[in-house]
């Protein structure tokens, strides 16, 4: 068994690396191996099965790679291996040009993925960490349009800043004498740079999981992207930004600068609660839905991260906190991979409208927590895990009563994107059965699925009963309340005087994608144009000068003239005679001799 699982270990990697290498090298054999890319991803389903966990050394690469399936890395896996393989499948019926070219990009981003998911070391994971941030340029910049390439900028930007962040955060790490990530919390708890670390780790990771305020990269690139690139952007890519907090945050650490910790726990756990709400307004006013998936992702991730914020913050809670973000990660990636693909599904794929209507409806309600969903199970164990967490303000009010008020936004947003869903025409192509079962089977039995995996982490996470009434009750109203005002908001846009508001019908313009980034370069386009306006202010000014001094006339010739007489003997012997006279009358006057 353990060969056979060595061999897992090198195939997880090798085979979507080799395959994607194929396509890029051998023309002829683009198309079937496009077709079949989901079979890559098999090997790595494989090891997240029979993976004895007690992980692998390869020293002959770089200082020693390190490779571990723990109870973090090994639900991820699974994850990764679910979406990416539907990602891959979905490619070859998608609207898109140049489908083999985005197959390989997505094999190669799930190597990378998975080593984030399964790396024991600090290099590994950083080799990983940066390869998957820099091959989703490509995912995000695939389509060649306007909007992907400055989607892809920004992306750019703000990957090589939070690239930046992490590599002086490994660096301090390794300063601090850690190697293996398991060494990590407590070499970063020690070091006497551990608040320096704490905070480029939250904003290293902070971009990629879509933390506020460095979330802008998220509603530009997935309406830009290609559907199957935004469900693995949105699903898996962003939970490596979790993984990093949970690997290099000193969580559960005691020590004399756990007081500084849970000042950045705190602080951290209001910018996570300020992002989990502040995206429901800005997610409601766009048109797209892909758009306003995005900003659900942001809030869902708010959420994720105040749970992380929590465990900084309170370090008996740790233990608990991570799984409760692992469980909670596990399920949101399902649901809101299943709701991406569906924009795919309901555009393009001749599937019943009821069928895809339903499928949407169940990932929706999933996300939003509604009972008997994964998301019961999930944001049940998340609000239990961080029951006695308080709030900076408030006077005492617990997190765990806040948090359904994430809930609340979310089933808003997920009506928003309902609306606009229903308003989308539909072109029927042919449809892989297989593959569309495969997604709608997905999206109904993964409550199974996340309440098992809930279940294996008891006692320390707490799970829900499917009839437990005040856990139903819990989770329910806050989807109750959201649909009610839901219908309330759609009753009140039919009303003939608010036909004309752009905020009763929203067009996606009112708030642009991106929002701040959007501010940004306004201010920037502004700065531009008034430094524009001083060059050209300069330069006439120059003109006037220069033709004024054309009409002056000029006193060189006059210059030449003194000079010349000056440089003869006579000229020279008359400066000389005035120059010592003037001496002469200087000593009289001062009676000063020598």
């Amino acid at each position: 068994m353990s060969d056979l699982v060595d061999a897992l270990w090198v195939l997880t990697f090798l085979v979507p690396v080799t395959a994607a290498l194929a396509i890029a090298l051998v023309p002829s054999a683009r198309a079937p191996l496009a077709r079949w890319a989901w079979v890559a991803v098999v090997p790595a389903a494989a090891l997240t099965t029979l993976d004895d966990g007690r992980g692998r050394l390869v020293e002959e690469m770089l200082l020693g790679t390190s490779v571990e399936l723990d109870q973090v890395g090994r639900p991820l896996l699974a994850l990764a291996v679910v979406l990416y393989g539907l990602a891959l499948a979905f490619v070859p019926r998608s609207p898109i040009e140049r489908q083999p070219t985005l197959s390989a990009w997505l094999l190669i981003c799930f190597a990378a993925n998975a080593g984030v998911f399964a790396a024991a070391d600090v290099v590994t994971f950083y080799l990983c960490f940066t390869v998957m941030s820099f091959v989703g340029y490509a995912l995000v910049v695939h389509d060649r349009t306007s909007d992907a390439r400055r989607a892809g900028r920004i992306y750019l930007v703000l990957a090589v800043l939070g690239e930046g962040a992490v590599l002086a955060a490994v660096l301090l790490v390794a300063h601090a004498g850690a190697v293996r990530l398991a060494e990590v919390p407590a070499a970063v708890a020690s070091s006497p740079y551990a608040g320096w670390i704490i905070v480029l780790v939250l904003v290293g990771f902070g971009v990629k999981a879509g933390t506020v305020p460095l979330h802008v990269w998220l509603p530009l690139a997935h309406p830009a992207a290609p559907t199957p690139a935004s469900a693995v952007l949105s699903g898996v890519m962003v939970k490596a930004g979790l993984v990093g907090w949970v690997r290099f945050l000193p969580l559960g650490e005691a020590g004399e600068g756990v007081a500084d910790h849970a000042i950045w726990g705190t602080a951290f756990l209001a910018v996570a609660l300020l992002g989990g709400f502040v995206a429901v307004p800005l997610g409601l006013l766009q048109d797209n839905p892909k758009v306003v998936l995005a900003y659900s992702t942001i809030s869902q991730m708010g959420f994720l991260a105040a749970v992380v914020g929590a465990a900084l913050a309170v370090p008996e809670l740790a233990e608990a906190c991570i799984l409760a973000a692992v469980v909670y990660a596990v399920h949101h990636g399902i649901a809101k991979g299943a709701l991406f693909l569906g924009v795919q599904a309901w555009d393009t794929e001749r599937l019943p409208r009821p069928l895809v209507t339903g499928v949407l409806v169940v990932a929706g309600l999933a996300v939003a927590g509604a009972p008997f969903t994964s998301g019961y199970v999930a944001k049940y164990g998340a609000k239990e895990a961080v029951a006695q967490t308080t709030l900076p303000v408030g006077g005492g009010v617990l997190l765990a009563d806040v948090l359904p008020w994430i809930g609340l936004g979310s089933t808003l947003l997920l009506a928003r994107f309902g609306v606009v869903m229903w308003r989308r025409e539909r072109r029927q192509d042919r449809t892989p059965v297989g593959r569309d079962a495969g997604w709608a089977l997905l999206t109904v039995v993964a409550a199974i699925g996340v309440m098992a995996l809930a279940r294996s982490h008891a006692p320390l996470q707490s799970v829900p009963g499917w009839l437990d009434a005040s856990a139903l009750w819990s989770q329910a109203w806050p989807v109750l309340l959201g649909l009610v005002l839901a219908a309330a908001a759609a009753a009140i846009a039919t009303r003939r005087e608010l036909d004309r508001s752009r905020v009763a019908h929203p067009r996606g313009d009112l708030v642009p994608p991106g929002d701040v980034v959007e501010i940004g370069e306004r201010a920037v386009r502004a700065v531009g144009r008034a430094l524009a306006r001083a060059v050209r202010r300069l330069e006439q000014i120059g003109a006037r000068g220069r033709e004024g001094l054309r009409a002056t006339p000029s006193p060189l010739p006059l210059v030449a003239s003194v000079q010349a007489r000056i440089g003869t003997w006579a000229g020279s012997g008359v400066v000389l005679l005035v120059a010592v006279a003037a001496a002469l009358v200087w000593v009289a006057a001062t009676g000063r001799v020598g």
